[in-house]
């Protein structure tokens, strides 16, 4: 099959998509073509049906690149959820990174359901948020494959700026065909935040807690606590942990409380002032840490990360009936 800008096309299931291949030997008139005329819901399933390998080599060419680029992000509109491009407002601009050098920036201004691509934007004029990324992380996160709050986490996505506005650029995207978010950014599995934060920096994580993210990740990853209890192991054991978080900017300390009874646990935000066996103070970051099994809690302790005031054994014994996510 022929198409658009001399494409052919291939069968992906019961989709029919373009064949990225032709992209290898195309003119930068013929990419430009078929980037405007080829259907949007089709080239984002072909971009999922090509291996990471096949795609820099389609899309890293230095006369293909700057125009794939704009093509793709000049029709985010046709492959986003609607309901959330309406609410997007404000300038992003994306730096797309080889090695640390700056390969291509390019910028969108959201306004009102609608995007105006504003391509090569200098560093003097004003945006809301920066993403540095690689180019493939790039292609992979705006075609719905990769969870950008997940990307932040592990360091593989840098964010200046409102974090929360680039990560909602991370959850515009549709199922190929459907009205489905492909990936919402602020859905954290603490098993995959453990896998994001195997290899992650110190610095980079605090900058990370210190952003706007950081109530989404927190809460997320108190939320899904309960699910990781060992009922077996907490059969007997009766306690009430109380967490308090430091590092926010605006100096808030953010306050949990975890009690565990019968096998089971709850989790309640806040401090009402009940009665505790112990309260653990430590900043967001190595909480965050230690909830996905990258900080042993006596460790911890000893390094002074964690403050405990109260029984330090029950605090202790908490961990010892939570069966830690183990990263994949």
């Amino acid at each position: 099959m022929r198409g658009c800008g001399g494409s052919s096309y291939r069968r992906y299931g019961d989709r029919v998509s373009p064949d990225l291949e032709h992209l290898r030997t195309a003119s930068r008139d013929e990419a430009a073509a078929f980037f405007a005329e080829v259907d949007a819901e089709a080239l984002v399933a072909a971009v999922r049906a090509t291996t990471d390998e096949e795609l820099l080599g389609l899309v890293s060419r230095d006369d293909i690149r700057p125009v794939a680029v704009e093509g793709i992000l000049g029709r985010l509109h046709e492959y986003a959820v609607a309901e959330r491009l309406a609410d997007l407002r404000g300038v992003v601009r994306f730096d797309l990174e080889r090695r640390g050098t700056l390969l291509e920036r390019h910028a969108i201004a959201f306004e009102g359901g609608g995007l105006t691509l504003r391509p090569r934007l200098s560093d003097a004029e004003p945006t809301d948020v920066v993403l540095r990324t690689s180019l493939l992380r790039f292609v992979r996160i705006v075609s719905g494959e990769r969870n950008a709050g997940l990307e932040y986490l592990s360091g593989k996505l840098d964010i200046d700026g409102d974090a929360m506005l680039a990560l909602a650029v991370g959850g515009i995207f549709r199922v190929p065909g459907s009205g489905e978010v492909a990936v919402d950014p602020t859905a954290l599995d603490p098993v995959d935040v453990a896998t994001a934060l195997a290899e992650v920096r110190s610095d980079h994580l605090r900058k990370v807690m210190t952003s706007g993210f950081r109530s989404i990740v927190l809460e997320e990853i108190f939320r899904r606590l309960p699910e990781y209890v060992n009922p077996r192991k907490a059969a007997k054991v009766h306690l009430t942990i109380g967490f308090r978080l430091l590092g926010n900017p605006n100096g808030d300390v953010e306050r949990y409380v975890v009690r565990v009874a019968g096998g089971a646990a709850t989790v309640t935000a806040g401090d009402e002032g009940e009665q505790r066996d112990a309260t653990v103070t430590c900043e967001a970051h190595d909480y965050l840490r230690l909830a996905t099994g990258h900080l042993n809690p006596v460790t911890g302790v000893l390094k002074g990360q964690l403050k405990v005031r109260g029984d330090k054994a029950k605090a202790l014994q908490l961990s010892s009936v939570i069966d830690i996510p183990k990263p994949r």
